[in-house]
């Protein structure tokens, strides 16, 4: 009887398979590894990936954008976004995912752990991401101004880290 129920819960992943964020967010510049902020525009490192590139340029065209509960899902060009719809959306402008996900689908995206360009950080009703060590996150504690590039620390206690393969 219990065999039966292998293939049901072989496909579940859980918290404990996933590698999970220890260390608070932060951000440093490091010339030619991170991303440069100024006046609320973020500049890709010269020799970074055509898909980290790619990312900054969406993220940068999301700045301004308000938080909107289920923004960006239902259209991928929307008058305001929330937190998967702003992931979901500087991924597919990326080139690194297909459609959207919800926040939970994020848990399964990529390959586990920290990205050397990109990390997507996600926990139970939110996600983030790093992209070339900037922060593109759409509130912190309790505060939801939409999709911004953010400088500042934030804990990550509780997340759990994905990357896009190769990234």
């Amino acid at each position: 009887m219990l065999l039966a129920l292998i293939p049901v819960f072989g496909n579940l992943v859980s918290c404990s398979s996933q590698v999970k964020a220890r260390k608070p967010v932060s951000y440093r510049f490091e010339h030619g590894r991170t991303a440069l902020l100024k006046n609320g525009v973020a500049y890709a490192p010269r020799d970074a990936p055509a898909a980290v590139k790619r990312a900054i340029a969406a993220g940068n065209r999301l700045q301004g954008k308000p938080y909107k509960w289920g923004g960006g899902h239902a259209s991928h060009v929307d008058s305001g976004y929330d937190c998967s719809g702003t992931v979901s959306y500087v991924l597919r402008e990326a080139g690194l995912l297909r459609g959207s996900l919800p926040s939970s689908g994020y848990f399964k995206y990529g390959k586990k752990g920290e990205g050397k360009w990109i990390t997507i950080y996600i926990r139970k009703g939110h996600v983030f991401l790093t992209i070339a060590g900037l922060r593109l996150d759409t509130g912190g504690p309790g505060n939801r101004t939409g999709p911004r590039w953010k400088p500042e620390t934030r804990q990550s206690k509780g997340h759990v880290m994905r990357h896009p393969a190769g990234l």
